[in-house]
């Protein structure tokens, strides 16, 4: 087992080494049939039809099944053109992981093509709830790049787990809590020892934390995929890496800005001056300073009441 996880390692390290892109999407080989689609680290805007995260491909030999559809129609063309020139294969399924825009509303595109739409029943209602205010932000952000996008739902809906089979391969879909939306899932890929984490992970930049985001269960989310101990990581943003990279930049980010609220609250501070708590471990990432005293204040809201 040690050399055989040696040898798909080093493989996809030199896979990594003769990464290619298509459009704003970077393709990134991870392991035997798996792909990241790296999207940009910044804001939504016409030039990336709000695909500005990572995305998940698995060719299985009977077809294709994509974690996250694209943040528009035109979002997920671009997906697709950067599948294409990986395989030929038809994409079977789509994953939703969460509720975000670019985690569901190219829903409507693979749709059409025949894919079926697996999401978590928490995530269907959170996209619900806020499509309308997903549709008013793009519309400003991405403007006639959102030509095309409806809201499309999910075919299969689950409640905690769901479980399916294409080409030999097992996915299993896990819904272990909210985290940085109400319904994010990962899907666990055994056979390729890989996880896609969504949106429960963030590395190179920094998570948001917003007003639908919860980041004590945000943690207990990680920790439930972390058991699995897997070889790669496929973050909602960012290059795929390591579980030790994920932790790094997601779950040690979000343990420190708890602890440093904690101390403040505990102090008599108020939210005013929650902005001020020592962050300064992570500036490192990408967005620090756009997101660092939004995140404080959100977690300083949850926390007031914990």
């Amino acid at each position: 087992m040690t050399l055989l996880r040696t040898g798909i390692a080093a493989a996809a390290v030199l896979a990594t080494s003769m990464a290619a892109s298509a459009g704003s999407l970077e393709i990134q080989p991870v392991t035997d049939g798996v792909y990241a689609l790296v999207g940009d680290m910044e804001q939504r805007s016409p030039q990336n039809f709000a695909n500005n995260a990572t995305f998940g491909v698995v060719v299985t030999g009977d077809g294709i099944v994509l974690v996250d559809p694209g943040g528009s129609w035109k979002g997920a063309e671009e997906i697709d053109a950067a599948i294409r020139s990986i395989s030929d294969e038809p994409v079977k399924y789509v994953i939703d992981t969460g509720g975000q825009d670019h985690r569901w509303l190219g829903n409507g595109y693979w749709k059409a093509k025949g894919a079926t739409i697996i999401a978590s029943a928490d995530a269907v209602a959170d996209q619900s709830d806020r499509q309308s205010m997903q549709f008013t932000m793009l519309e400003t952000l991405i403007g006639d790049a959102l030509a095309g996008t409806e809201p499309v739902y999910a075919d299969t809906v689950f409640d905690d787990e769901y479980a399916f089979s294409l080409g030999g391969l097992d996915f299993k879909v896990v819904h272990p809590g909210a985290a940085h939306t109400p319904g994010d899932s990962y899907v666990w890929v055994a056979a390729r020892d890989t996880v896609f984490a969504g949106d429960i992970v963030f590395v190179e930049r920094i998570l948001g934390v917003g007003p639908q985001s919860l980041s004590g269960p945000w943690l207990e989310a990680f920790d439930s995929f972390a058991a699995l101990e897997p070889e790669h990581v496929v973050p909602g943003h960012g290059h795929a890496t390591t579980l030790a990279r994920a932790k790094a930049d997601t779950y040690d980010y979000l343990a420190n800005l708890r602890a440093r609220i904690a101390e403040h609250i505990d102090a008599g501070g108020d939210m005013i001056g929650s902005v001020e708590v020592d962050q300064s471990a992570f500036a490192h990432l990408t967005q620090f300073d756009a997101l660092s005293r939004r995140n404080a204040q959100q977690v300083f809201s949850e926390m007031e009441w914990e």
